[in-house]
Formats: C-alpha cells, sequence, structure tokens
C-alpha cells in the first residue's frame, strides 16, 4: 500500500471517529441538562428546607454536615444526600431505637396491641420512605454530573481527532504519488546526464555497457 493511500484511509477513520465522539458529546450534554433539570425541579417541589444552622435540630456532632446548608432550600442531588443520610437517618434511629423498618414491624404483628410500637412503625415507614425517594434524586443527579465530565471529555477527543486528521489530509495532499511503498523501499531514478547504479552501489563500465547493448560487438570505437 502506498504511504498516500494509507494517509487518506488514516485521515477518513479519524474523521469518522471525531464526528462520533462529537455527536456522543451532544447526547451526554443533553442527559447531564435533562437529569439535572428534573432533579431540580421535582425536588424544588416539595419545598423541603434545611434547619437553620444554629437550630438545636441541628446541634448534635451527627449533624455536622447539614450545617454548611443552614436555611436553605433542598433542589440538588448533593443536598438530598445530606439530608437524607445526616438529617432523616438520625432522627429515625431516635425514634426507632435503633432499629430499622423491618424490624419494628415484626415486633408490631407480633404485638399488635401495642399503639406506641405501631406509631413508631407508621413513622419510620414514612421516614424510610421519604430518605430512599433522596436518595434517589441523589444517585439520578450524580449520573448527571458523570453525564457532563463524559461530554466535556467526548468533545476535547473530537477535537483532537478533528485536527489528527486535518494533518493526515494535508500530508496525503503533499506526498507525490511516486511516493515510498510502505512494504518496500523507494526506487530511484537516475538523475539526467548520470549513469545508472547497480544494487553494489557501483556504476557499470563502458565494456559492460556496450556488451549489454543488442547488435554491438562490446569494443568502444576508436
Amino acid at each position: 500500500m502506498k504511504r498516500r493511500t494509507f494517509d487518506i484511509l488514516m485521515a477518513a477513520g479519524g474523521l469518522f471517529l471525531a464526528v462520533t465522539l462529537i455527536f456522543a458529546g451532544g447526547l451526554l450534554t443533553w442527559a447531564h441538562s435533562f437529569i439535572g433539570n428534573e432533579v431540580h425541579t421535582q425536588l424544588a417541589a416539595q419545598q423541603i428546607f434545611f434547619p437553620p444552622a444554629n437550630s438545636k435540630a441541628v446541634a448534635g456532632p451527627e449533624f455536622a454536615a447539614m450545617r454548611p446548608y443552614g436555611g436553605e432550600q433542598l433542589t440538588t442531588g448533593a443536598q438530598a444526600q445530606v439530608y437524607a443520610d445526616h438529617f432523616i437517618a438520625n432522627h429515625l434511629k431516635e425514634i426507632g431505637g435503633g432499629k430499622t423498618y423491618a424490624q419494628l414491624s415484626a415486633l408490631s404483628i407480633a404485638q399488635p396491641d401495642n399503639a406506641k410500637l405501631a406509631a413508631q412503625v407508621a413513622t419510620v415507614f414514612k421516614g424510610e420512605t421519604l430518605r430512599g425517594l433522596l436518595l434517589n434524586a441523589y444517585a439520578f443527579g450524580t449520573m448527571g454530573t458523570i453525564a457532563g465530565i463524559a461530554a466535556i471529555a467526548a468533545f476535547i477527543a473530537g477535537a483532537v481527532m478533528l485536527v489528527l486528521s486535518g494533518l493526515g489530509l494535508m500530508h496525503a495532499r503533499r506526498t507525490s504519488p511516486a511516493t515510498e511503498i510502505l512494504s518496500g523501499h523507494p526506487a530511484h531514478t537516475p538523475a539526467p546526464g548520470t549513469s545508472p547504479v547497480h544494487a553494489n552501489g557501483r556504476q557499470p563500465s563502458d565494456a559492460g555497457l556496450a556488451a549489454a547493448a543488442p547488435g554491438t560487438t562490446g569494443t568502444r570505437p576508436a
């Protein structure tokens, strides 16, 4: 295969890859925007606000992660994770005495006349449901963030491939059709006015040339 043909094929492949990467970057950008908007819309509709930083509800050391968001409305996946794991979860441990909903529910079934226990089960169930919804929002928000990072990487890679493909096409344009072959060495054509050179690097003698010419005697004329 000639070098010029090889350069053109590689450049064409690079252009195809660049277009694919840019297209993928566009899809990832759309995914990032869509997920971010959906998470924000759904969380904002719940009208959940963080307690003020100086509130007694977040006074303990287990609520330290809550205080930086004091008084803010919950609208992002990162905020949802903090609220779920550092506010709801801590209060549920206090309400249920460290027991999970499944454990409390089993106790309530065994003690059907225990109204206090039934109330604990109902409260923990509601809290765990809200916590699960918030953690789902956090998961989707994280996916949106990853999609945004992947989109940037795809755009950068696509731009690099475009530049490399352009350079490859420029090199192919400047390459002569009589270029070297990838599988061997280029054939050398002697310059005008010079004698051909054998493979051993020596020029043939006049006698040899005369002997090689048909119809000659192999001797030089006087």
